[in-house]
């Protein structure tokens, strides 16, 4: 019996350090997400009458994943404490909704690069030829996604938009690729990494419930 209760005293120690550490990973994800989608040159581009939404959709899900694992994080070491089978199984409930929600962003990540490169590379083209039908007329758009590049294989005709200081011509659908290939890369790490994560915390918190469901059967 008292081996049985060393036991149980240990699996709700790893579940509350691992409620900590889930609670940590959740303010990162949720400032990680709100990096991408509102800092430098993102954040002007959602701006735009033709920002590209859907874009986004992984990052709504990451941002809304963090906010739930916060809540859920605090919510698993009450469970844990009070040895409730009720609060953990509910806590492994949120945990697999958490689960649905890193994977599905994973995959978009992965999945949909191209069609979200495609469709930025669109959104500078349409710029660009705007621009060159108009040149007197301001064009938001363009001067945003020149803030790293400047013009396609040659940066003469859409100098005036190019801030001065950079430096050499830098092919903007290029840049475009690989800004972009780098971004998604990353939620797709994030996400799958967060899915792993919340693994651990299901295993933990049904093998907490067990054991106290046990102990309450041996008493």
């Amino acid at each position: 019996m008292g081996r049985f209760r060393g036991g149980l005293r240990c699996i709700k120690y790893l579940l509350l350090g691992f409620n900590l550490l889930f609670w940590l990973a959740g303010s990162a994800v949720i400032a990680f997400g709100l990096w991408f989608r509102f800092g430098g040159a993102i954040k002007e581009l959602s701006s735009e009458d033709k920002s590209p939404e859907y874009f986004y959709v992984g990052l709504y899900v990451l941002v809304g994943a963090g906010a739930l694992m916060m809540a859920v994080g605090f919510f698993g070491c009450c469970g844990a404490m009070r040895e409730s089978q009720c609060v953990l199984g509910s806590f492994f409930t949120c945990l697999l909704v958490i689960f649905a929600a890193e994977v599905t962003t994973g995959v978009f990540a992965f999945i949909g690069k191209g069609v979200a490169i495609r469709h930025v590379q669109t959104m500078y083209e349409e710029a660009y030829n705007d621009y060159l039908k108009d040149r007197g007329k301001g064009n938001g758009t363009l001067i945003t996604f020149h803030s790293t590049c400047c013009g396609k294989e040659s940066s003469e005709q859409v100098q005036p938009t190019c801030p001065k200081e950079l430096l050499g011509h830098k092919n903007c659908i290029d840049e475009i690729e690989t800004i972009i290939s780098v971004k998604l890369q990353l939620i797709g790490i994030v996400g799958i990494g967060i899915a792993g994560l919340t693994i651990f915390g299901m295993i933990f918190s049904m093998v907490l419930c067990c054991a106290i469901r046990n102990s309450r059967d041996v008493i």
